[in-house]
């Protein structure tokens, strides 16, 4: 019914189309500084867009939950110093109004990717919305999830894979490369791939990247921190700034 692959258009800047896009940033906002020096770092790197967690879903309710509302307003702040698009997670539906007003760009992460409320409230919306695969979700299950934002009317939505979860306990998830053509295959959407959360280690983010691009994605999504040694989360996957621009 759909035979041309669809481009999602954030700010002039094309995901689909034949360039890869990469969103790169903190997994979550800690202070002014912080998130200004790194958005300033992703840009010279060659980022398109600026990702950082201001509500974080955290699998311990002690661990750092983001800076919430503070979070946003900071994002906006790096905005206006770099003029990168936002990319940025929600966690429930009342929050909806602010996230169109303020975000470029309304991530639904692995949890919620099942939350049916959530997903039929943002097909209400004209926002791009980038949608991370569950945990244990299968593909159909993840397109099915899609369906139910583009049934509300919203089409503007970017599949992310994730890494999902498998026996293999090296690392943090597993990276379900052959996920990009069953995507191309089944779906019209365009696919990025979050290579520092699949495999949750540093220096597994640039050989996975490459085989993502290898396999077809039309973009990466790239955690960056300016010190993850003290990073408040995920530092261990995180890539330094001078790395992020190698």
């Amino acid at each position: 019914f759909h035979p041309e692959d669809s481009v999602v258009e954030v700010n002039g800047i094309k995901i689909g189309g034949k360039k890869i896009v990469v969103m790169a940033g903190p997994c979550s906002v800690e202070t002014e500084e912080q998130i200004i020096s790194v958005a300033k770092s992703v840009k010279l790197g060659g980022a398109a867009m600026l990702r950082g967690g201001a509500f974080k879903p955290r699998t311990s309710p002690y661990s750092f939950q983001g800076l919430k509302e503070k979070g946003l307003e900071l994002l906006k702040i790096a905005k206006q110093e770099t003029g990168l698009p936002i990319v940025t997670e929600i966690m429930s539906a009342d929050k909806i109004e602010r996230f169109v007003e303020d975000v470029d760009v309304i991530q639904v992460g692995a949890r919620n990717m099942q939350n049916f409320e959530l997903l039929k409230e943002l097909g209400k919306t004209n926002k791009p919305i980038l949608l991370k695969r569950g945990l244990s979700a299968t593909i159909e299950e993840w397109i099915m999830s899609a369906e139910y934002i583009m049934a509300g009317g919203n089409d503007n939505v970017i599949l992310c894979e994730r890494g999902i979860r498998t026996f293999e306990t090296y690392t943090r998830n597993t990276l379900d490369l052959s996920a990009i053509p069953a995507v191309k295959k089944l779906s019209h959407l365009p696919i990025v791939i979050d290579p520092s959360h699949a495999s949750g280690m540093w220096w597994m983010v640039e050989p996975m990247a490459k085989a993502a691009i290898a396999a077809g994605a039309d973009g990466l999504i790239i955690e960056v921190h300016n010190d993850p040694e003290h990073a408040l989360c995920d530092g261990a996957q995180s890539l330094k700034p001078e790395r992020f621009a190698h």
